[in-house]
């Protein structure tokens, strides 16, 4: 294996250029542990800690960005495998097909992540492309054989300090329960998403509804019962080391109802027989519901507002999720967060965590709702916001209505595992950027600037989430 990724500076990867007062700052911040609050690494490789199967299950599936990338440029997805099973897939075909295409991701951050993550971790500069796509994949396959780059040996070397899953609240944990078991470097945590038991306009509502019964022992033909299943689920996860939970919704929309109301849509919803926008409303109520349990058992709630999943149907029908074809939409944050904010939005003692790929209702609504609501924090800049450009106008253009102490640090909301150092490595040099202009500008003088950057790329994160009983 490479060298320690930190140690790997200028190797003539394409990143991000500093002028000589922002290095200073990153240099400052380069070597911070990894703080992973939010993502979709698989749980499974802690708990068994076995070798990556090939490059493409390291470096192309995992990564929606190459999919899609790929796929607008007329590659089929069986040509890079997905469908195929795992003994079928010829991963060296596939390989080289990402190698003859790999000039096509300039601009984008796939392009600085992927050349990064090559260069850092497998030591490999030169430019990838057809030509060297065996000698490249051959480097790559040999590296990962080794007990240097299985999964615990990795989460070391990256030096992550946390990193948090993405788990259904009807998960048993098991693989959690095993990675416990063994001495790692960083924290494995898992995350609560019960959106699954939550929104009755999913066609497994029902199904999921009882089984979590089955696993709670509680009679969620109930609204009562149902509501403390949730609770016992949730209490569940935190004896694991869970920390937040997370929903994932296009649009936005909370309300408040009377308990009466609620179990009236509840029991019609178990029956089939609910409306659509009473499935709307009973899920907008259920979100609140889940703002008002985290104000009691303290877990982090964070909302993912503004992504259409699968709207590409065939694919979808194909493939399944995960395949590239989410795309931003526009999102009322005023009015879809009105009711569970002057439910809860009063108190400090909860954080809750929100994030839009809608750059605009960021700016506009987002960041002086964070700027205002004690329990609002304002997430990182998220899918399709999240390049060099996102980056930068992320911070130039939140912070004046937010503030620094009411961002939630970084988040990289991957399953790509060996992308996550480049990902954070390139938002410590936005930070950089930033903060080196606006000591420049005379906004903040060097004091200022060296804890702002420690809180953007470790310590708000920690806060946020709610970290510090365990790092």
């Amino acid at each position: 294996m490479t060298p320690a990724f930190s140690n790997l500076i200028g190797t003539g990867t394409p990143i991000l250029t500093l002028s000589d007062a922002a290095q200073d700052i990153y240099d400052s911040v380069r070597d911070l542990p990894i703080v992973s609050p939010h993502g979709h690494c698989d749980p499974r490789w802690f708990a068994e800690n076995t070798p990556f199967a090939d490059p493409v299950e390291v470096l192309i599936h995992p990564d929606q960005g190459v999919l899609r990338m790929l796929y607008s440029q007329g590659v089929s997805l069986e040509d890079l495998g997905v469908g195929v099973a795992a003994h079928q897939r010829e991963g060296r075909a596939i390989f080289r097909t990402f190698a003859r295409h790999f000039h096509k991701f300039r601009g984008t951050p796939t392009d600085l992540w992927m050349a990064t993550t090559l260069a850092r971790i497998f030591g490999i500069t030169a430019p990838l492309n057809a030509d060297n796509a065996d000698a490249v994949y051959d480097k790559i396959d040999a590296e990962i054989k080794s007990t240097q780059m299985y999964p615990h040996a990795l989460l070391a070397s990256f030096n992550i300090e946390v990193l948090a899953t993405t788990d259904s609240a009807l998960d048993d944990l098991a693989h959690h329960k095993a990675a416990r078991k063994h001495k790692l470097r960083g924290k494995v945590v898992p995350t609560f998403c019960p959106d699954a038991v939550l929104d009755p306009r999913r066609g497994d509502f029902k199904a999921n509804v009882v089984k979590l019964a089955e696993i709670t022992d509680q009679d969620t033909s109930s609204f009562e019962g149902y509501l403390e299943a949730l609770r016992d689920r949730r209490a569940y996860f935190m004896a694991y080391g869970a920390t937040a939970t997370v929903h994932s919704l296009p649009e936005l929309g909370t309300c408040y109802m009377t308990e009466r109301r609620a179990a009236t849509l509840f029991a019609k919803a178990m029956g089939g027989k609910i409306a659509p926008k009473e499935a709307q409303s009973l899920y907008g109520h259920m979100l609140t519901e889940m703002a008002q349990m985290s104000a009691e058992d303290g877990l982090v709630m964070q909302i993912h507002a503004g992504t259409r999943v699968n709207t590409n149907k065939e694919m979808f029908e194909r493939f399944g999720p995960n395949t590239g074809a989410d795309v931003p939409q526009s999102v009322n944050f005023i009015d879809g967060l009105d009711a569970l904010l002057n439910r809860v939005g009063h108190s400090r003692d909860i954080n809750i965590v929100v994030f839009t790929p809608d750059a605009s209702a960021c700016e506009r609504e987002l960041a002086p709702m964070a700027g205002h609501w004690p329990a609002l924090r304002l997430g990182s800049p998220w899918r399709f916001r999240h390049g060099v450009n996102g980056i930068a106008r992320y911070l130039d253009h939140v912070v004046e209505s937010t503030g620094y102490w009411n961002l939630a640090g970084f988040n990289d909301d991957t399953r790509a595992f060996m992308s996550i150092p480049a990902r954070h490595d390139l938002w410590r040099r936005g930070v950089s950027l930033h903060l080196a202009q606006q000591r420049q500008r005379g906004v903040l003088g060097r004091g200022d600037v060296d804890e702002i950057a420690q809180m953007l790329c470790r310590d708000l994160a920690i806060d946020a989430y709610k970290f510090s009983s365990f790092v």
